[in-house]
């Protein structure tokens, strides 16, 4: 997964570190270059007496102290340019305020100063890539604005690797971008009261129905009883796929006949819950468009009636740009605790993953990588991103 994004991130990364290295050997002085000897003129005021110094010595005693006159001008005039230096320094600042006093000291200790210039085309082309890896627009302008602030103004050793400075300021950036809500799922599992209920929505041919058998074995590995509900009512064969599902994992399905009210179906499944000591009921629902708006009215009325511990939303990783804005409109529709991405082992670009905690504000929980039910791992921000940008 990733691996066209990270190709793409880690190329941002290499571009960067090799441009402003060049500018650092350009700034860097000439190695033995010997400093200009005085002017003839000047070693030989300076191995005499100066004629200044003559003449006060001939001039009559009672005579106007022209050379202490002409030391106080001469005093004057160098406070006159100490403060045009001064005023030097504070109007040519630049480089996140440093003047260029300041980066001359910069320059005598060994380090060179990154600027918006060193950056501007680095910053466009990082934008187009993150735009072809199907990042929403929004996210990728996000995360040029982090790798922005984290970068300009910044100091590095000159003819040192800058890669590390380049990796960790856009490492930050696609962190706070993608763990966005992030949340400990298995704390508030562990946290809820029993039963937990969890409804999952999407459109037809994603992956819910064997995302909800998936859970199912992982509540199993940590010890939790589940009840499968199948609240997809209004799809031919619904029954008889969850079904085979449940018998595979030894779980009890709840069902009713096709076209019943979904709703119905999850409390009896609740219900069932309750009376048996069942730690969590998951319940499907009818794959929908975000524009089918009778279906969406009753996923509404789920989320009114049944009123779920969470409320899950799956879609695929390949899917793009396409999940992004689905998630938005179910977030709409019944508000989403978080997502399951599936086929994430098929996406070679990442952009989902980046984009929909962010346009939601509600974190990727898990990641289906194959079609086993042990084919389902957490959503770990810290991993994701170091595999973007190769630091695995």
């Amino acid at each position: 997964m990733f691996d066209g994004l990270k190709e793409k991130l880690g190329r941002f990364s290499e571009d960067v570190e090799e441009d402003v290295d060049d500018e650092a050997v350009e700034e860097e002085p000439v190695e033995g270059e010997a400093e200009q000897p005085p002017a003839e003129g000047d070693a030989e005021a300076g191995a005499g007496e100066s004629p200044d110094a003559e003449t006060a010595a001939d001039a009559p005693a009672d005579a106007p102290d022209e050379t202490a006159a002409g030391a106080d001008e001469a005093s004057e005039a160098s406070v006159d340019a100490d403060g045009a230096d001064d005023d030097a320094d504070d109007t040519d600042a630049d480089d996140g305020g440093r003047s260029l006093g300041e980066r001359a000291k910069l320059f005598a200790t060994g380090k060179t100063v990154i600027d918006e210039d060193d950056l501007q085309d680095h910053l466009d082309d990082l934008e187009l890539a993150l735009l072809q890896s199907d990042v929403e627009m929004g996210v990728a302008q996000e995360i040029l604005d982090g790798v922005e602030r984290n970068l300009v103004g910044e100091t590095r050793r000159r003819l040192q690797s800058t890669g590390n400075l380049a990796q960790d300021a856009l490492r930050e950036a696609l962190y706070d971008v993608i763990s966005v809500g992030q949340f400990d799922f298995d704390e508030r599992v562990a946290a809820a009261d029993k039963p937990l209920v969890i409804v999952f929505t999407g459109v037809n041919g994603v992956g819910k129905t064997t995302t909800i058998a998936k859970l199912a074995r992982y509540f199993e590995d940590r010890g939790l009883s589940a009840v499968l509900a199948n609240g997809d009512t209004y799809r031919a064969g619904a029954n008889e796929q969850l079904q085979q599902h449940a018998e595979a994992l030894d779980k009890r399905i709840i069902a009713h006949e096709q076209g019943s009210d979904p709703a119905a179906v999850i409390y009896d499944a609740v219900e069932y819950a309750e009376a048996n000591d069942v730690d969590v009921v998951l319940g499907d629902t009818a794959g929908r468009l975000h524009t089918s708006d009778g279906l969406m009215d009753q996923l509404s009325k789920i989320d009114r009636v049944i009123d779920p511990d969470m409320t899950l939303f799956v879609d695929e990783a390949v899917a793009g740009q396409d999940a992004v804005n689905r998630a938005r409109e179910f977030d709409d529709a019944a508000e989403i605790d978080g997502a399951v991405l599936t086929k994430a082992d098929a996406d070679p670009q990442g952009g989902a993953a980046i984009s929909i905690a962010h346009v939601t504000g509600k974190p990727i929980l898990f990641l289906g990588t194959g079609q086993d039910y042990d084919d389902i791992e957490r959503f770990d921000p810290e991993e994701i991103v170091d595999r973007l940008i190769g630091a695995e």
